[in-house]
C-alpha cells in the first residue's frame, strides 16, 4: 500500500511519543508499504509561538515564526526514523522536494501542487519523506499557511495527488466517537462514517478531521483516524468513506407546509417532540422543520397533507398552549449542498438575492452545516432551480 500518515501535535508531544510514531512508521516500511509522513508542530508549539508575538508583525513574518513548530517536528521525526535504519528525509518549504504551492492569497495552486506531489511520490521507493504540515510556499518562495487544521489538509491533499491508497490521521482520539467521552459516559468508537456525516459534525464542532481536508477526499482514497497509542498505522480506528459532492437538487414531488401556532412555543418544553411523535405515529415522514417565536412549521409530502393536518389539529385542540394549524400545498424545495458553503461569507445572500430580484417569494430558508434548502411555490420551482444553478 501507499500511505500518507499524518501525526498531530499531541501524537508528537514528547520524545516518547515521537519514538512511538517512529516505531509505527518503521513497522509499516518493514512490511513493504510506501509511507509518506505529514507532521504537525509538537504539542501546542504553534499556539505558544502565536501567543508570544506581542508586536505588530506582518503576515510574512508571522508565517515564518509559526513555521518553526513544524520545522522542528520533521527534523525530530526524521532523526528518530534514521535511528531505526529507515531512509528518511525531512521536507519543508524551500526544499527542492517541497510540494504545496499557493498564490499570494493562500489559495492552493492545484496544477503546480499536483505536479510536485507526483514528483515526491516517485521518491517513495525505499525513502520516507517527512513533510511539514500546515505550511505552504508561494511562487516567490515565501512561506504561507493553510489555516487552522492545515496539517489535515496537507495530508489528504497529498494523499490524493500522490495517488495514495490511504491517509491515516494519527491523533489523540480513538477515531470518530458516538459522543465526546469527556462529557458523556459510554462513548464508543464509530467503525465507519461517511464524508457527508463527518463534515456536518466537523462544521459543528467535532475536532476529528478538519473540514477543509475532507474536500480533497475522493472515492478512490480511504481516510482513517487512529489513536497515537494504537501503534499500527494500517488497522483500527474509524474509516471515513465516500466522496463529498457539490450538488444542486430539486425534489421531484411537491410538499405541503403545515404551521402550528401557539403562545410562547419557544418556552414550551417538549412541544416539538410531541408534534413530531404524533406525525410519526401516523406514519407521516417529516421532510424538514422550521421554528419561529410562536410557530413550528413541518414540511411533509403533498399527498399526506390532509392526514398530517388532522393529526396536528388533534394536538392543537388538546393543548391550551396551541392556537391553530394551517396548511399550504404545492411547495417546492431546492437544496444546495457543498463543502465550501460554510467557508463562503455571504452565501445565503448569494442564493436569496437573485431569487428575490426575479420576483419569486421565498417561503422558507433552512440551513444545516453544509446545505441550504430554499422553499418556494411549486410553479416557481424551475425558475428558482435555474437561478441557483447559474449562481453555483
Amino acid at each position: 500500500m501507499r500511505v500518507v500518515a499524518k501525526f498531530g501535535g499531541t501524537s508528537l508531544g514528547s520524545g516518547n511519543r515521537i519514538n512511538r510514531a517512529a516505531d509505527s512508521i518503521a513497522a509499516a516500511v518493514e512490511q513493504g508499504h510506501e509511507i509518506a509522513v505529514v507532521a504537525s508542530a509538537m504539542g501546542s508549539t504553534t499556539d505558544d509561538l502565536l501567543d508570544e508575538i506581542q508586536f505588530d508583525a506582518d503576515d510574512r513574518d508571522r508565517a515564518e515564526i509559526v513555521s518553526m513548530g513544524e520545522r522542528t517536528s520533521v527534523r525530530m521525526l526524521k532523526a528518530a526514523l534514521s535511528a531505526r535504519g529507515v531512509d528518511a528525509l525531512f521536507v519543508e518549504p524551500g526544499s527542492d522536494e517541497w510540494p504545496v504551492i499557493t498564490n499570494d492569497l493562500g489559495e492552493v495552486d492545484i496544477e503546480e501542487t499536483q505536479r510536485r506531489a507526483a514528483e515526491l511520490a516517485e521518491e517513495l521507493d525505499g525513502v520516507v519523506p517527512v513533510v511539514t504540515g500546515f505550511l505552504a510556499q508561494n511562487h516567490d518562495g515565501e512561506i504561507t499557511t493553510l489555516g487552522r487544521g492545515g496539517s489535515d489538509t496537507t495530508a489528504v491533499m497529498l494523499g490524493k495527488y500522490m495517488e495514495a491508497d490511504e491517509v491515516v490521521i494519527v491523533t489523540d482520539v480513538e477515531g470518530v466517537m458516538t459522543g465526546d467521552p469527556r462529557v458523556v459516559e459510554g462513548a464508543r468508537n464509530v467503525g465507519r462514517i461517511t464524508v457527508d456525516e463527518l463534515r456536518n459534525l466537523s462544521f459543528r464542532g467535532a475536532e476529528v478531521v478538519a473540514p477543509s481536508a475532507l474536500s480533497y477526499k475522493d472515492d478512490a482514497l480511504d481516510v482513517r483516524v487512529v489513536h497515537y497509542q494504537h501503534g499500527n498505522l494500517l488497522t483500527g480506528g474509524t474509516l471515513i468513506e465516500g466522496e463529498f459532492h457539490n450538488l444542486i437538487d430539486m425534489q421531484e414531488d411537491s410538499l405541503a407546509c403545515l404551521t402550528v401556532a401557539g403562545r410562547a412555543i419557544r418556552n414550551r418544553t417538549g412541544i416539538l417532540a410531541d408534534l413530531s411523535v404524533a406525525l410519526s405515529d401516523a406514519g407521516i415522514n417529516v421532510d424538514s422543520v422550521a421554528s419561529g417565536m410562536d410557530s413550528i412549521t413541518f414540511y411533509v409530502r403533498g399527498d399526506e397533507s390532509n392526514q398530517a393536518e388532522a393529526v396536528l389539529h388533534d394536538r392543537v385542540v388538546s393543548d391550551e398552549a396551541l392556537s391553530s394549524v394551517t396548511v399550504e400545498d404545492e411547495i417546492a424545495v431546492v437544496r444546495v449542498t457543498g463543502g465550501e458553503l460554510p467557508n463562503r461569507p455571504g452565501v445565503i445572500l448569494d442564493i436569496v438575492q437573485p431569487i428575490s430580484e426575479a420576483g419569486i417569494n421565498i417561503h422558507d430558508v433552512i440551513t444545516s452545516a453544509t446545505s441550504v434548502a430554499i422553499f418556494v411555490a411549486w410553479d416557481d420551482r424551475e425558475e428558482t432551480l435555474g437561478i441557483i444553478q447559474n449562481e453555483f
